[in-house]
């Protein structure tokens, strides 16, 4: 990890196009100014990590659904009509 030391109005860069700028500082809180990218996402860490928990459980949930129905359903649902690959009938052909 590497650890900085910043001021109020001073900012880092990280790579060529992401900013981040101390805009304030009280109460033993700071608070950033950060420029990047529309395509960069941003979260903070207790979101990003709680996002990643509910697309866990979202998961676990549509995937338990679907047995359930399977399971109701006794088989699997029937697979739509498809040709299947032309096999040459004479030897030697491919």
């Amino acid at each position: 990890m590497l650890i900085l030391s910043r001021k109020l109005e001073e900012s880092i860069m990280i790579g060529d196009d992401v900013v981040i700028k101390i805009v304030a500082v009280r109460e033993g809180q700071v608070k950033l100014g950060i420029e990047a990218p529309k395509g960069i996402r941003i979260l903070r860490t207790e979101l990003y990590e709680e996002t990643a928990q509910s697309n866990v459980q979202a998961a676990s949930a549509q995937k338990s659904i679907a047995a359930e129905a399977a399971r109701r359903l006794g088989k699997t649902a029937p697979v739509p009509n498809v040709p299947t690959a032309i096999r040459p009938t004479e030897k030697g052909r491919s």
